[in-house]
């Protein structure tokens, strides 16, 4: 098969047949082989009829529908793992990510070499105060921290090279940054695509300004993780080691004025009078908890079970 188009939706009814129209017209075009994932978040409309109706009317589609919303990321997660397609292109289901884009980004992967291939909405229908200025900023910081070279990290419009899809695991809300897990797991040919915005045609935005802090959130997580995930002794031992062995030379310092003390007639002065001796005391203990947490934190990373763990209601 050449192609799974991946289509998460929560409560978007109005659009997925003419989604499905539009892709079934465009696949047919280009004579490529196909199949469309749709995974029903949840929805509490009649998304989940509408899917039913298309399956009875094609052989190219195919579901998975949660007990519950869970988010983009699982349902992500969840249609990888069922996709056959040497190719998995994403998009929303709004219908403001045009198919029309599908050939062209199929190409780059098969035929330029690429790992991913992410969109870029260049010019964009959103409202600019809250979505497009804090958009901006927000790709800016992430290609400062992954040294990716992205305009558009949050793109849903995204084409995969299989081995990629099946490779990474997609969970809580890292869809925002599948291009740093995929660096991450050692696919380093990212490249990027101008791609059509169109405005929303039916329905609203499921998404809340939340949404970017969040995002760096989970930045920070990924370049912490990319860094001492399988490690973090590497990280937390060695700031506890310090700590512990600063507070101690602290330690030592103290006991030395206090002998320097006794030798010079001042016998009673006591140790914990001196504001160094609480000082000392504090770095050996937090230099303690740090190398612990460290060492928990070898012992959760190399036997922690997998997260995505989902409900689904129904699959076909």
């Amino acid at each position: 098969m050449d192609i799974s188009v991946v289509i998460p939706l929560y409560n978007e009814e109005e659009s997925l047949t003419e989604l499905h129209d539009w892709i079934r017209r465009i696949m047919l075009e280009n004579q490529l082989s196909y199949e469309i994932i749709f995974v029903d978040d949840g929805s509490t409309d009649g998304s989940w009829e509408i899917i039913k109706k298309l399956k009875d009317e094609s052989e190219n589609v195919r579901a998975i529908k949660f007990r519950r919303n869970y988010g983009k990321s699982p349902a992500l997660h969840c249609a990888f793992q069922k996709a056959q397609g040497d190719v998995i292109i994403t998009m929303d289901a709004d219908l403001q990510d045009s198919p029309d884009e599908i050939p062209e980004l199929y190409r780059m992967i098969k035929e330029e070499g690429y790992d991913l291939v992410s969109g870029w909405k260049k010019k964009r229908y959103d409202d600019k105060l809250t979505k497009n200025l804090p958009s901006k900023l927000f790709n800016a910081t992430a290609r400062k921290v992954s040294g990716i070279k992205l305009h558009d990290f949050n793109c849903g419009l995204k084409a995969y090279r299989k081995s990629l899809a099946k490779s990474i695991e997609v969970y809580n809300d890292m869809h925002r940054w599948i291009p740093v897990l995929a660096k991450n797991a050692g696919f380093t040919r990212i490249g990027e695509k101008v791609v059509r915005h169109s405005p929303r045609k039916y329905g609203k935005s499921k998404f809340g300004a939340n949404r970017f802090v969040n995002g760096y959130l989970d930045l920070m997580t990924l370049w912490f993780l990319s860094r001492f995930g399988k490690k973090p002794m590497h990280i937390f031992g060695l700031w506890g080691s310090l700590m512990f062995l600063l507070g101690l030379i602290a330690i030592i310092l103290v006991g030395v004025i206090k002998l320097y003390d006794m030798h010079h007639g001042n016998p009673y002065r006591l140790v914990t009078e001196s504001p160094y001796f609480y000082i000392s005391l504090t770095m050996m203990i937090l230099g303690t908890l740090l190398f612990l947490a460290g060492f928990l934190g070898e012992l959760v990373s190399r036997n922690a079970p997998e997260r995505n763990h989902y409900r689904i209601d129904e699959e076909f």
